[in-house]
């Protein structure tokens, strides 16, 4: 997959989606929930294969900042106080062009975990739910 840097970074809060281009012309729409359960945090990854956390009740996710990573990445920030993954550019393309299938793949493990994307009062982190356009 090529690299490239991002010309343009927009948060489109009503519909809860970061907006990415890339100077290859380039462009997603990246849910934050989407964001928020494919974060590359040790959290959310683990630290080797087979450790990975199935993240639930992240529906209503609010990404509340986004910090730049010197030139080569983003941290983002959620309101479920999550805040330890940095998305490179490279990860950014990644989650954009693959992101159908790995929303796919979420949805089944969850399905299999028997969990669920809605918060509840078990979901660490959890909050009031807010309209995110769903």
């Amino acid at each position: 997959m090529t690299t490239g840097l991002p010309t343009e970074i927009t948060l489109h809060q009503q519909s809860c989606t970061l907006e990415i281009a890339f100077d290859d012309g380039a462009r997603y729409r990246l849910p934050y929930e989407f964001l928020r359960v494919h974060s590359p945090s040790a959290e959310v990854r683990g630290h080797g294969p087979g450790q990975e956390v199935l993240q639930t009740g992240k529906q209503n996710v609010k990404l509340l900042n986004v910090e730049p990573v010197g030139t080569y990445a983003l941290k983002l920030v959620f309101d479920d106080g999550h805040d330890s993954g940095l998305y490179t550019w490279e990860y950014l393309r990644e989650l954009g062009h693959y992101q159908d299938v790995m929303w796919q793949e979420y949805l089944k493990r969850l399905e299999a975990a028997g969990a669920s994307r809605e918060p509840g009062p078990q979901t660490a982190g959890s909050h009031k739910p807010r309209s995110c356009g769903h």
